[in-house]
């Protein structure tokens, strides 16, 4: 009898993964974000009169959406999140990480997964609180995008983005809250069919399966039936977003320009739902490609508006790079040192 060869999933080798990943990211930049600069070269002057108060509560407002995502990843890992201090190294490392690769949000997952167990997170509250914060803001976005536009299209008409980005919303509603459904209402129906499943894949246990579920499925009710803690974790994930969004704000009224926040949360939304596609990192170049045109549709002048989303890239992407590096080497300096020896004890002398 001939054996039958298990057949093998086919898998991108690496180097033609990173060259597609750099031709998606040249071509972004090319297409998407050097066109804009010309028009923009012959008010480069406008920079010089920047009022340097004005630069720092931009500044302030980026580090408050910062803050606000600290305070909700603490409140996803209720009851066992880690200190603040702590908890923002982990999510500047993660932050670092999805900025300089594109898709990054999956490595920037998986080292805040890894941090987070070493700093006493248990692996079911960790798995669960990273996925639900990754979704939850999502939904938050979407949520505030669609209350905008229900403003804004019956003022500024409709744009065919919208509908792409609106559409791309429900879907994500539909998932989340169908996902919950699931494993809350459901639970038993999903935990046979999962088990159906699971004992039809060699590598997977239905026993481990079932177990899993009812892990995933009471920490869904410890959050549901911890109401405040539901609350606040929406709270911090808009908090997150409108923070952020008022970075961009508050450079666009340094340049000259007072956007109506309706108008500018179009733009943002817009912005930010089709930058979760993982062309780029970060969606570097789509968020430029985006918000750019959007804010010269609501009456920025476009030399304006490519120096206003520039500055708030800046402080936006760019600088936390460099100061997620750091905090990445701090976290790792703590795991290489040796532990404290228990007061009253002396370290034994080397051999």
């Amino acid at each position: 009898m001939s054996e039958t060869t298990p057949t093998k999933r086919f898998a991108m080798p690496r180097e033609i993964r990173i060259i597609v990943s750099i031709g998606v990211l040249v071509f972004v930049v090319e297409y998407l974000v050097v066109p804009q600069f010309a028009s923009a070269r012959s008010s480069l002057h406008l920079l010089t009169s920047l009022n340097p108060l004005v630069v720092a509560l931009a500044v302030a407002f980026e580090m408050g959406a910062i803050y606000s995502y600290v305070e909700l990843t603490r409140t996803v890992l209720y009851p066992y999140a880690p200190s603040r201090f702590n908890t923002l190294r982990v999510n500047l490392a993660g932050l670092a990480i999805s900025h300089v690769i594109p898709g990054g949000t999956a490595p920037a997952g998986a080292l805040s997964y890894r941090i987070f167990n070493e700093l006493g997170v248990p692996k079911e509250t960790n798995a669960f609180g990273l996925a639900t914060q990754g979704s939850g803001s999502a939904v938050v976005l979407n949520i505030l995008f669609w209350c905008a536009l229900v403003v804004s299209i019956p003022l500024r008409g409709f744009n065919p983005a919208y509908g792409f980005a609106a559409l791309a919303g429900v879907f994500l509603l539909l998932t989340f809250f169908g996902t919950i459904f699931l494993l809350t209402r459901g639970q038993r129906h999903a935990d046979a069919w999962l088990r159906v499943i699971a004992a039809r894949i060699p590598a997977l246990d239905p026993d481990r399966v079932s177990s899993l579920l009812d892990k995933v499925a009471g920490r869904i009710a410890t959050l549901i039936n911890h109401r405040r803690t539901l609350w606040w974790a929406f709270t911090w994930a808009g908090l997150n977003w409108l923070l952020d969004a008022t970075c961009l704000w508050v450079f666009l009224w340094a340049f000259g320009n007072l956007v109506s926040p309706i108008d500018l949360l179009v733009a943002y939304g817009l912005a930010n739902v089709l930058a979760a596609i993982p062309l780029t990192p970060a969606g570097l170049g789509v968020v430029e490609g985006v918000l750019i045109p959007t804010l010269v549709g609501f009456g920025v002048p476009q030399d304006r508006a490519i120096l206003a989303v520039l500055a708030y890239r800046l402080v936006n992407f760019w600088i936390p790079i460099p100061v997620g590096g750091a905090a990445y080497a701090s976290l790792q300096w703590r795991r290489s040192r040796p532990p404290t020896p228990p007061a009253g004890i002396e370290p034994a002398p080397d051999a």
